[in-house]
């Protein structure tokens, strides 16, 4: 049959009738022929590849190899045992818990599929997720989960975490159902399960007194998002970099980023240089003279600590400070702004209160204007302490006050740790109440030294000290009054019964704006108070590689967090379909 039949009764022509037809065709008449054509084609192409735009977006893509650089070489790389910042940097990306607090403080299941909390406050239980598993294919149950809090528990161990667990009952309901018991309300309670957990199965048979020295310790098995593929060590036995691998089967997702390697290095300089010359993509807690100097070639990102860094006052070591109105005009008379600029290079905010700003339950009571005329603070503060009874003594060059049996010289001592920072920021301070009228000397201690022979037996007139507080505040520890004594952290000896109540009612009620109202009334008593001078929280400085993106820190309590989200970094992109991702996936 051919081709002319097999199109007979149709209007269709035939292949050989077309090219007849374009043959009969004049040259003028052919060349406008192959211009229509190709504005055809081009037209095609360009609305296909609108249709493209329009329909395709761009998202995350798995792959690549990211090199993070840090101080220090782990040795207990444990959730239970991790002291060090290496040892806690590389447990965040081994280990996981039952949750994951987010960096807007956002608390999300992570080997837990869901939580309940008792309307008392006093039962947490959580259910696991299906199909859970350890690096090496194990299960993972809730048997897991309660050997990894007994172990914390254990007075044995020393566990840093212990504390957290003391006086909590733990229930195994069955394999995927846990529960924690409370013998009183603790609102923060629930940030303690995001401690990571431990395999029974390889940890079982090793004694409380021996593991710390297990070679689990070094080479551990988690379920996190990576998982040790390699150590490298050094002629003398000591690790020089970890090779991770992403864990496919982690329970919020497989990580983006295929491989991470971490790099040991002695010391700072060591760190930045190594950064210098891409020997690592990231480096983290670096001192922010080191931030200045590399700000135009790296992708810096910086969030606050919740750490509060002040002059604590102990008023039964110092008559002078004793004196509310000498407490209040040191307080108005200090350049929370100079310190910032001059010492931390700008990577700080000002701090006002004991309560973090970076905390959720941060009210603004008290905050002194830095942009008053310094002169003009230090004439009115002296003119407030001449009017409470402080005379200047010309020969002596200080402020003095007399009552009937002695004369109180305004004189006092600031008691610090031997770190470049905190000498800078306590020279500066001097530099202020000295033209205020005050004689002050500036005490410089190692840092053992300094907790060991002077905070724990509270030898001191004014400490200038960081606390660290937890993102969602309690700062009970540090400033009721059952804590003045060591081990307790209320380093300005402070005792106020109305403050007592008010932080046992925080730390136990349920109600939200209950809790933030206790804490309200809390500053407004420390702000009249003034026990201490709050200076400033620090930057947590992250400098990493200008390719790395889905860095997100918000709230940052210990370097670690900064890989609270490390499986939502990538590398790479790639072009889908809309409808074939999720909403939150593209970029």
């Amino acid at each position: 049959m051919n081709e002319e039949n097999s199109i007979k009764g149709s209007n269709i022509p035939s292949k050989k009738e077309v090219i007849r037809a374009i043959g009969s065709f004049s040259c003028k008449e052919k060349k406008a022929l192959l211009i229509l054509a190709g504005l055809f084609v081009v037209s095609f192409l360009w609305f296909v590849q609108s249709v493209n735009q329009e329909f395709k977006v761009n998202v995350p893509a798995h792959g690549g190899t990211l090199t993070e650089g840090i101080i220090g070489t782990p040795r207990l790389i444990n959730p239970v045992l991790a002291i060090s910042d290496a040892d806690r940097d590389i447990t965040e990306l081994v280990y996981s818990g039952l949750i994951r607090k987010m960096p807007d403080g956002e608390i999300v299941p992570d080997l837990a599929s869901s939580y309940e909390i008792s309307n008392d406050g006093l039962s947490y239980t959580f259910t696991l997720k299906d199909d859970l598993t350890f690096h090496d294919g194990k299960p993972l149950t809730t048997d897991d989960v309660l050997f990894t809090i007994e172990k914390a528990q254990d007075q044995v161990l020393k566990s840093p975490k212990r504390l957290n667990w003391e006086g909590v009952t733990v229930q195994k309901i069955d394999d995927k159902k846990i529960r924690f018991i409370l013998k009183q309300p603790y609102s923060p309670f629930i940030e303690n399960a995001t401690i990571g957990i431990l395999p029974k199965h390889i940890w079982k048979n090793i004694s409380s007194e021996q593991m710390s020295l297990s070679d689990f310790n070094t080479n551990g098995v988690g379920s996190g998002p990576y998982k040790i593929e390699s150590i490298k060590k050094d002629s003398s036995g000591i690790p020089s970099y970890y090779k991770l691998n992403s864990f496919k089967k982690f329970a919020l997702g497989k990580p983006y980023i295929d491989t991470i390697v971490v790099r040991f290095y002695a010391n700072e300089k060591e760190l930045v240089q190594a950064l210098k010359n891409g020997a690592v993509d990231n480096i983290n807690a670096i001192d922010p003279e080191y931030a200045k100097d590399i700000s135009k070639d790296f992708q810096i990102i910086t969030t606050p600590l919740p750490r509060i860094f002040g002059v604590f006052f102990n008023q039964n070591q110092s008559p002078a400070l004793s004196d509310i109105a000498v407490r209040r005009a040191l307080n108005n008379t200090v350049n929370r702004k100079e310190i910032i600029d001059s010492v931390l290079y700008g990577y700080g905010i000002p701090a006002y209160s004991p309560i973090p700003k970076t905390g959720k339950d941060y009210v603004p009571v008290y905050q002194s204007s830095e942009a008053t005329d310094q002169d003009k603070k230090i004439t009115e503060a002296r003119a407030s302490l001449e009017k409470a009874g402080w005379k200047w003594n010309e020969e002596k060059k200080v402020l003095e006050k007399k009552d009937k049996k002695n004369t109180v010289a305004l004189s006092f001592s600031i008691t610090t740790a031997d770190t470049p920072e905190l000498k800078a920021a306590a020279m500066l301070i001097e530099n202020q109440w000295e033209k205020l009228g005050a004689n002050v000397e500036i005490r410089i201690f190692e840092s053992g030294d300094l907790n060991q022979n002077i905070i724990r037996p509270r030898k001191y007139d004014a400490l200038l000290f960081g606390e660290i507080i937890r993102q969602n505040s309690d700062p009970y520890a540090f400033w009721h009054s059952s804590q003045r004594n060591d081990p307790g952290l209320n380093i300005a000896m402070y005792a106020n019964s109305s403050v007592d109540k008010l932080l046992e009612t925080a730390r136990t009620t349920t109600d939200e704006k209950k809790r933030q109202e206790s804490y309200r009334l809390f500053e407004n008593e420390i702000s009249s108070d003034v026990p201490a001078i709050f200076l400033y929280s620090p930057d947590f400085i992250y400098v990493l590689g200008k390719k790395l993106k889905g860095v997100d820190f918000g709230e940052t309590t210990i370097t670690s967090e900064r890989f609270t989200v490390v499986y939502k970094w990538y590398l790479k992109t790639e072009n889908v379909w809309k409808i074939f991702t999720k909403e939150e996936n593209i970029i």
